[in-house]
């Protein structure tokens, strides 16, 4: 008999679509899941990839740069990736309590209203034509024009420009990332009212990633638990008790792959851990440092066995191969190691390389 944890992991799996037989497209997914973590370029592409049929990182990059999906700060402070339908009505949501947050850093920048005014002008007259500029690039427009960007205000400068709408990320130009302003890069997109929108992030939220509790939706959105709790409401959506505690998701969204393999290989910061406050239906306590070593913010790379985190994994990419290396936090069974290759095959497929090599 499956315990309740499990029963909450397999669920997951399948509403996160890294279980779930759909065929759809990177940019599906994202809209699907709402918000996807992405402070780890690399490791959010994967996070697309493992949860799209076929995928492949250049076809999540070409969905970036078709302008389907967007990279910018919608919620936490913390980079995401979103549909290009979704940003300017997330932002407009979640912005103001962001901005409220980082106000006294920014006095202790000595970045006012009229700095961030001259920023703007700056930013307008360089990207203006739909020029994709580096972030270096930007930062050094902005000391030419006597901007300082020294002591982190130039990270605080891209962050609250971002957060306005002004700019968002645009496509790599070789290994760099560049800016580009929204309004050229995502001319239209949707916008919601107020309470549209609280519905429309409580429903994305918990069709994607139930079953969840409030604290989690708080934990994800960044919202109040007072408007996370009007969420709730306006998408009408019903509870169910799991261990005494309501959670909101659907049985599944999805239907189960038939092929599907029990282990997955997740990057790092993947939705399926950082999506929620409480990971215990996917992570043992005891083995959280090894997934969140020190006070650093990293997470490492995990592995998935039958719906929990079960190890760690790094990986050497060369010209035709890359090599896994699995650090279990117990001793693998001989299945759980073959289990393994499909996702190492997966994942080689992805980054277009011709085999995957496992070492545990």
């Amino acid at each position: 008999m499956k315990s309740t944890g499990d029963t909450t992991s397999q669920r997951r799996l399948l509403n996160q679509r890294i279980a779930s037989g759909l065929r759809e497209s990177p940019a599906d997914v994202v809209a699907a899941m709402g918000a996807m973590q992405a402070q780890d370029f690399s490791a959010a592409l994967w996070a697309i990839g493992l949860r799209t049929a076929g995928a492949t990182r250049q076809s999540v990059e070409q969905a970036i740069a078709e302008r389907k999906i967007v990279r910018t700060w919608p919620m936490r402070g913390t980079l995401h990736f979103v549909a290009a339908n979704d940003v300017r009505w997330m932002l407009q949501l979640l912005t103001p309590r962001i901005l409220a947050g980082t106000a006294r850093r920014i006095h202790a920048l000595e970045l006012d209203a009229a700095v961030f005014a001259r920023c703007r002008e700056v930013f307008l007259r360089t990207l203006q034509g739909g020029a994709c500029v580096t972030r270096e690039a930007m930062l050094e427009q902005l000391e030419q024009d006597g901007i300082s960007t020294a002591g982190g205000r130039g990270y605080h400068i891209l962050f609250r420009l971002a957060q306005e709408g002004l700019i968002c990320f645009g496509p790599r130009s070789g290994k760099a990332h560049t800016f580009v302003l929204l309004d050229e890069w995502i001319p239209r997109s949707r916008t919601l009212d107020r309470d549209a929108a609280l519905a429309e992030l409580a429903r994305r939220y918990f069709t994607s990633h139930g079953p969840a509790t409030l604290q989690d939706f708080v934990w994800w959105s960044g919202l109040t638990a007072a408007d996370a709790r009007a969420g709730i409401a306006l998408a009408k959506l019903d509870a169910t008790p799991i261990a005494g505690t309501p959670h909101w998701g659907p049985e599944s969204t999805a239907p189960a792959a038939p092929s599907s393999s029990p282990a997955q290989l997740l990057p790092s910061f993947d939705e399926y851990l950082l999506g929620y406050k409480d990971r215990a239906a996917v992570l043992d306590a005891a083995h959280g440092s090894k997934v969140n070593p020190g006070n650093n913010g990293v997470f490492m790379h995990t592995v998935l066995m039958r719906g929990r985190v079960c190890a760690t994994w790094k990986q050497v990419l060369r010209k035709n191969a890359v090599t896994i290396t699995v650090h279990p936090f117990a001793p693998f069974q001989k299945s759980d190691q073959n289990a393994l290759l499909s996702p190492a095959r997966r994942y080689a497929q992805f980054l277009g390389v011709e085999s995957a090599h496992l070492d545990i």
